[in-house]
């Protein structure tokens, strides 16, 4: 392989891996900005930590009277304060409890609202503690002999807080919610309880990126891999594109390293996801399934398992959709396969993916990411493989080039282009095959090299 071809390969390798190892959560329930101004709550400034200003989490009181957020007294005590920050009084003793009075109305306020809570001394209607208590929220969730309608009922509630309000959010991690729902999800009975598990997942997603993600961790246990497995056999289309987020979230977090490479080894769960992938008329369902092959890829000991499982046919299946053809993540996922030999046998097999590639390596309107991406692709693929290159030349692959180095493209793509034209020539030169005759035309006509 000439120097410059396994340059471009093994930084744009690096490069993929980092764009696709980026943590990101769906959050598909979430509100857009503009909504959230309307709808998010004004903290009553008894309800803020003194230290950070934010919503208690975790109040607890010191021997002055005064309250503050766990982790921020824990935090100022550790760096070798004795004072009460409030008050400045020395601390005769360095001990605090729990404030469950005020935790107890955080909790009345966060569920009934803010704007009656705030705005009066009463609600507007007798409060039931058993109806506005998070624990008791979470208890419905947690009992065994709870019906399934109260549950539903509960994650009602779960569901809105975490979508409205950063702050409800907070309470919710803090609470042990998220580790909760996985539970529920992984453990509610098939396909009794179907609508409980889309619910549930739809508050799970519902989470910012910020949430801590160490109770996704449990997809170790094989029985949570089992039901894993099952949903995305039989479950919904509702249910199996929000396991795909999930799953995305779980292959591109660093704190859950360990279930993504159990996941990544699954064969079922790898051609549950190949499936997903190539089935056209679920559009946001194969968006959501390649992203989730393209998260668990990220890992250099998944691509092998995901090859294997036709990952490489299922991302060109759905690249040739009206609804994956330009999406530069999926292009950028099928050209990290390809730097795998197997990944390359399995392009080569494939009736559709040399053409494809061509066609998308400058389309009109010009999608420059992803004509970038493909021109990598072809690269890897055709560098060892005179009938690869034999194929790309019969799909019009010197025109498509020659179009791309008059556009506005990257200098990297330029590069790329070019060391692919590079290519193509030397083995035009050597070859004897009569169907890479009409290349010399091209190349008298353009010199980039």
């Amino acid at each position: 392989m000439p120097m410059c071809l396994h340059q471009l390969s093994t930084i744009e390798a690096s490069e993929l891996l980092l764009w696709t190892s980026k943590p990101k959560l769906p959050c598909l329930l979430r509100l857009s900005l503009a909504e959230r101004g309307e709808t998010q709550m004004s903290i009553p400034h008894l309800f803020r930590c003194p230290i950070s200003l934010d919503l208690f989490t975790d109040p607890v009181t010191l021997s002055t009277g005064q309250t503050y957020d766990r982790p921020c007294i824990e935090r100022w005590l550790a760096d070798g304060n004795l004072t009460c920050p409030v008050t400045m009084q020395r601390l005769s003793d360095a001990s605090f409890v729990p404030n469950h009075t005020l935790r107890h109305l955080i909790d009345q306020w966060l569920i009934a609202g803010a704007a009656d809570f705030h705005c009066r001394t009463k609600p507007t209607r007798p409060v039931n503690d058993n109806e506005l208590s998070l624990a008791a929220v979470k208890q419905k969730l947690q009992s065994p002999d709870m019906a399934s309608a109260a549950k539903l009922q509960a994650l009602g509630k779960v569901r809105a807080l975490a979508v409205e309000s950063d702050i409800g959010q907070a309470c919710l991690i803090q609470l042990g919610f998220l580790p909760l729902l996985l539970q529920l999800l992984f453990r509610a009975p098939w396909p009794a309880d179907s609508e409980l598990i889309e619910v549930a997942l739809d508050c799970v997603l519902s989470f910012s990126p910020a949430s801590p993600l160490d109770s996704l961790n449990m997809l170790t246990d094989s029985s949570n891999l089992d039901s894993l497995m099952l949903l995305l056999d039989q479950g919904s289309t509702r249910i199996k594109t929000s396991l795909c987020h999930l799953l995305e979230v779980i292959a591109t977090s660093p704190a859950t390293q360990e279930p993504s490479l159990i996941v990544g080894q699954s064969p079922r769960v790898l051609q549950a996801l190949v499936f997903l992938a190539q089935d056209k008329p679920s559009g946001a369902a194969s968006e959501a399934a390649v992203r989730a092959i393209a998260g668990l890829c990220s890992s250099e000991a998944n691509r092998g398992n995901a090859i294997r499982e036709g990952a490489v046919d299922g991302i060109v299946s759905y690249l040739s959709s009206p609804a994956g053809k330009t999406d530069a993540r999926a292009s950028a996922a099928l050209e990290l396969l390809l730097g795998h030999e197997e990944g390359k046998r399995a392009a080569v097999r494939n009736p559709n993916a040399i053409p494809l590639l061509v066609k998308m390596v400058f389309e009109v309107p010009s999608d420059h990411k992803g004509g970038e991406h493909a021109v990598g692709s072809l690269l890897r693929v055709c560098c060892d493989s005179t009938p690869a290159t034999t194929q790309a030349v019969d799909a019009g692959v010197v025109m498509q080039l020659l179009l791309l180095l008059q556009s506005q493209c990257s200098s990297r793509a330029k590069a790329k282009a070019r060391a692919l034209l590079k290519l193509v020539k030397s083995m035009q030169e050597v070859a004897s095959a009569t169907s890479t005759s009409d290349l010399k035309p091209c190349f008298a006509q353009h010199k980039p090299f």
